[in-house]
């Protein structure tokens, strides 16, 4: 199913939450990683996608009662999985095309 290109950003953010739920400064600290420092994200920048994202309905909020006041944990949806999923086969779709045309004519 095609769809819109994910700005790198919101990869980096799906792909920290695949493994498990986490927190906004846990989130800022494994895109940076993930990145190897290319993507970092300012608070401002991360809570504007963080909401977008839940009402996109691909994380959601699953921060336990006990949490302290403010901080808020987030999960991956299955929708969420499936859209970094179909990310990651059009990234791969992208790499192996430019890898023939470059094969076509290796100077």
């Amino acid at each position: 199913m095609p769809h819109e290109a994910l700005t790198e950003p919101t990869f980096y953010i799906l792909a920290a939450l695949a493994p498990q739920a986490n927190h906004g400064y846990a989130i800022m600290q494994e895109v940076e990683a993930l990145s190897n420092g290319r993507v970092t994200l300012s608070t401002g920048t991360l809570y504007t996608a963080l909401k977008r994202l839940l009402e996109a309905g691909w994380i959601e909020d699953v921060t336990p009662e006990n949490t302290p006041r403010g901080r808020k944990d987030y999960r991956l949806t299955p929708t969420g999985r499936a859209v970094l999923e179909a990310e990651m086969q059009r990234l791969s779709e992208l790499a192996a095309l430019a890898r023939r045309k470059l094969k076509e004519n290796p100077l």
